[in-house]
């Protein structure tokens, strides 16, 4: 009869067979009946019976196989420390790999750097597993951004601005432009493997507006489409009818902007002196748009166009964005999503 291997046995079976061999034990068998009773190997029947004697019932509990926690790793804690300080702070080319993301081959490349050590990419994988890493698609950010202007942005510069406002009785206004055009087209569309999708050519009849819009915390929306270009004509239409608006709600408009070389302009900054009254406008850090929240309201926008078929005149690339402005100025709670991601959750 094949013997029953205790090696493949769950430790909760494991045990019970042991109980099983020493009550056969103190019941006077000897080892090979004990064997032909249960089944088990000599060496599993000579085990529990040495437990047993040794140590009593409490010694037959067996204990977990395999290797404890940490045990077998090429890395020190020091070093899985350090690797992950370096992934969070550093990107690859800062460090002159020849590498755009930190990908599996880019970490066992400075795991070899750093701590001499060789891993495969599997191992590398392992690791970035038990650390909490996860494949993610990065932010996209300038070389220029400033990340010390960043800092002190949302430490002390948008803190001063919400605690204004509040004192105030205004509104935070986070404002943006956008250009708009009739062959961007979005999203995904199901094709047969290796067939890849074509999408409607529009040839020649490419229109483009533009829009300037507003966001705030409270769930508003303004916005201006232009057909023409834009300029600080245009800025200062849009900049009127925001304070005109601020005023029927009883509010002054504190309107935050990004570093478009028109919201600088002379005209502008004259017309803005004229108004301090009822508006005043501050700046993020320069290459930061990930920080506007108004940037979400644009990329909802151009979605919604964009997942559409591609109309081919002006009026009707228009009206589709009016029809869609619209809706979002309706809702104010798809514009307080806008809040809600990560980036701009500060604002919120």
């Amino acid at each position: 009869m094949d013997k029953e291997d205790a090696r493949f046995q769950k430790l909760e079976q494991l045990h019970e067979r042991r109980k099983q061999v020493v009550r056969l034990h103190r019941a006077g068998h000897g080892v090979m009946a004990i064997i032909a009773l249960t089944g088990l190997s000599y060496p599993a029947v000579r085990r529990a019976i040495d437990l047993y004697e040794s140590g009593g019932v409490a010694a037959l509990k067996p204990t977990r196989r395999g290797r404890s926690a940490g045990q077998g790793r090429s890395l020190r804690p020091e070093q899985e420390q350090a690797i992950r300080r370096t992934i969070c702070e550093k990107r690859p080319e800062q460090l002159k790999m020849e590498f755009a993301l930190w990908t599996r081959a880019a970490v066992m490349q400075l795991i070899e750097q750093q701590c001499g050590i060789k891993l495969s990419v599997r191992a590398v994988g392992n690791y970035l597993a038990r650390w909490g890493f996860t494949p993610q698609k990065p932010i996209k950010r300038a070389y220029e951004q400033r990340p010390e202007a960043v800092q002190q942005w949302l430490e002390q510069e948008c803190p001063a601005i919400e605690k204004r406002a509040q004192a105030e009785g205004g509104e935070i206004h986070w404002g943006d432009e956008t250009a708009l055009v009739n062959t961007d087209v979005r999203g995904r569309s199901d094709s047969p493997r290796g067939h890849t999708p074509v999408t409607m050519a529009v040839g020649g009849t490419r229109q483009k507006l533009s829009m300037i819009s507003t966001v705030t915390n409270r769930g508003r929306a303004n916005w201006m489409i232009i057909e023409g270009s834009f300029n600080h004509e245009r800025l200062i239409e849009f900049l009127r009818a925001l304070v005109e608006d601020g005023k029927r709600a009883g509010r002054k408009v504190f309107l935050i902007l990004d570093n478009l070389g028109v919201h600088h302009c002379k005209p502008v900054k004259a017309w803005i002196a004229e108004h301090k009254a009822d508006i005043e406008v501050f700046f993020l850090p320069s290459y930061s748009p990930e920080l506007n929240p108004d940037e979400r309201l644009n990329a909802d926008l151009k979605h919604a166009i964009g997942t559409k078929v591609p109309v081919r005149t002006k009026a009707k690339l228009h009206a589709a964005a009016s029809e869609h402005m619209t809706f979002i100025e309706a809702y104010p709670e798809r514009v307080l999503s806008y809040f809600q991601d990560p980036l701009v959750k500060y604002a919120a």
